[in-house]
């Protein structure tokens, strides 16, 4: 049965805008169902089968080929002079001069080239295109964003016998170099195939050293010079001071002597503020502290030796691992010992007895880092056994802040150069962890897994963001900081500065209540002499106090025995008592 329905419409009408309307449904056709065509289907169970259409695909690994680029220089002449004129006489130059001046070949196109050179200028001065649209809007605190850190670059060591990076230092200028020292601290662990070359890394080219320093000993410790980028000063493992200008090559210019330079390794050496800026001070093992002009390194300017009992008696002088100069206070300087101990020096004193101002005793073992906060010089960071510790130059007995012991010794920290409160720390488990204290006192904010071996050494640079780690195996790790943990902070000066008055200030109290306690704890003791009758001269012997002990652990042990007795004889009382009843 066919269904039509036909549809007429005007002539007229045809091509005009349609124009709906609602209305009620309409029933137009219903068709009933016929129950004698439902015998003719046949019923089959459902199948379900899943085409698909996609493309076999396979995962490959495609690796480029490693860039190798060298650095080299140029030495670019004045040339295009004909062979008749001499180039260094003023007169045949400017007679030439004039002669191409008044050729019209010249002019025409001098005057060709003009058109188009003005036409890009035009084009250059129509957009600024480092134009900064947002400075003037204030930056965004980084605490909103959560703190990390990434991995750019990692430097390895190219020799097959790998060395711990002991030392490592930032170009002052650009900060696109990295100058790194290598070196086997490691007890009777050096070889003879062990290379004994230190590199500089351009940051953009990982895959080679950019310039190799030959020292004649391995070198521990390298500093870039702040005023002059191109000179470097090292101290070495047999305890001489070298310095290296970068435009001469890879041989150190000059060598100290072994007869006047340090006994043992150089661990530290320090550039200082001075006219000229050549002069450093070195530290090392061996309890001295010595100053050098790199210009005459035959011998040192001037030596102090860390005796406490301030005689310079060399045998009894702690031995020096870590320094601290900090310019804006260029008589003050600080030396990180073996032993625990920040001994703090002022070297324009008048006798070697008065260059030793004070200690600050805190570390079960050596301070391997020490550094002045850079906003705060009066609080300065330490790092040695599992803590670091804050600080402060007017309190003597004790930190006023320090992070809770860690499970793996730290080795090396360094305070940010932007941010006051942060500070970063390294391990020897291979964790770099980057402290916050406004934000968090007793964990840190950031740690992030570098290596699976120890970090030795750490190096921020100028700007903050960059922070490269030195390994036992020869790697130098770049990693990038967020620009939270880079970013100077709204108030966070004044935060901080509270904080550590409020530090100083409660250290201080617990300082005066502890000399109150040992005042009183002094005069009792003087007091129980006197009604003892103790005016015998001098202090007991060694069989007296044997003897005194003796007697006085047996009568405990007589005591005690008679207080066990009676509380037997108590108990069986009791049990009397309660079989009567």
């Amino acid at each position: 049965m066919d269904i039509v329905h036909v549809y007429t419409k005007l002539r007229g009408e045809l091509g005009r805008q349609c124009l709906f309307s609602d209305r009620p449904a309409e029933l137009l056709v219903d068709v009933l169902p016929e129950p004698s065509l439902g015998l003719e289907f046949i019923p089959k169970t459902p199948r379900e089968q899943a085409q698909g259409v996609d493309h076999d695909m396979s995962e490959h690994q495609v690796n480029t080929e490693c860039f190798q680029s060298n650095s080299c220089g140029i030495n670019h002449v004045e040339g295009g002079w004909p062979k008749d004129v001499n180039p260094e006489e003023m007169e045949q130059t400017i007679r030439f001069r004039k002669k191409v001046e008044k050729d019209e070949s010249y002019i025409n196109s001098v005057l060709q080239l003009a058109s188009v050179m003005e036409h890009c200028i035009r084009q250059n001065n129509a957009v600024d295109i480092y134009q900064e649209y947002l400075e003037d809007e204030e930056e965004v605190e980084g605490s909103q964003e959560p703190p990390s850190a990434k991995t750019i670059y990692v430097f390895r060591d190219p020799n097959e016998v790998k060395r711990t990076i002991t030392g490592l230092s930032w170009h002052p200028d650009s900060g696109r170099k990295l100058a790194a020292a290598y070196s086997c601290l490691e007890f009777q662990k050096t070889s003879k195939d062990m290379s004994l070359d230190s590199y500089i890394w351009d940051i953009e080219n990982p895959n080679r050293p950019e310039m190799t320093l030959k020292p004649t000993s391995p070198l521990i410790c390298l500093n870039y010079n702040p005023k002059d980028s191109h000179i470097l000063v090292g101290g070495s493992f047999n305890g001489q001071i070298a310095y290296w200008d970068t435009r001469r090559g890879s041989q150190p210019v000059e060598i100290s002597s072994v007869e006047q330079s340090h006994r043992d390794p150089v661990y530290k050496i320090v550039w200082l503020q001075s006219k000229t800026g050549t002069d450093a001070f070195s530290a090392s093992t061996d309890g001295q502290v010595l100053w050098w002009d790199v210009r005459k390194l035959s011998e040192p300017t001037e030596h102090l030796v860390l005796d406490l009992g301030r005689e310079g008696n060399l045998n009894r002088a702690l031995g020096a691992i870590s320094l601290e100069f900090e310019s804006t206070m260029p008589t003050k300087f600080m030396v990180g010992t073996e032993q625990g101990v920040v001994v703090s020096c002022n070297r324009k004193a008048k006798t070697p007895a008065e260059k030793i101002v004070c200690t600050y005793d805190g570390h079960h073992g050596p301070i391997y880092a020490l550094q002045r906060n850079p906003f705060f010089p009066k609080n300065f960071l330490t790092v040695g056994d599992w803590t670091a510790r804050i600080w402060s130059e007017d309190i003597k007995e004790s930190s006023i802040m320090w992070t809770k012991y860690q499970m793996s010794f730290l080795t090396d920290a360094c305070w940010s150069p932007v941010r006051p409160s942060v500070f970063f720390t390294v391990k020897n488990d291979g964790v770099l962890d980057v402290w916050d204290i406004i934000f968090k006192q007793n964990d840190p904010t950031l740690s992030l897994k570098v290596c699976d071996t120890a970090l030795n050494s750490l190096c921020v640079q100028d700007n903050g963001r960059l922070v490269a780690c030195g390994s036992q195996q020869g790697e130098a790790t770049l990693l990038e900081i967020c620009s939270g943990l880079s970013t100077l902070q709204k108030n966070e000066k004044n935060l901080l500065a509270a904080m550590f008055e409020r530090e100083t200030k409660r250290e201080k109290i617990l300082e005066s209540r502890q000399r109150e306690i040992r005042l009183k704890e002094r005069s009792r003791s003087e007091q129980s002499k006197e009604e003892e009758g103790g005016q015998e001269e001098g202090e007991e012997s060694p069989e007296q106090l044997i003897v005194r002990a003796e007697n006085d652990f047996s009568s405990m042990v007589e005591m005690e025995q008679k207080r066990r007795k009676e509380r037997q004889d108590g108990s069986n009382q009791e049990k009397d008592v309660c079989k009567e009843k």
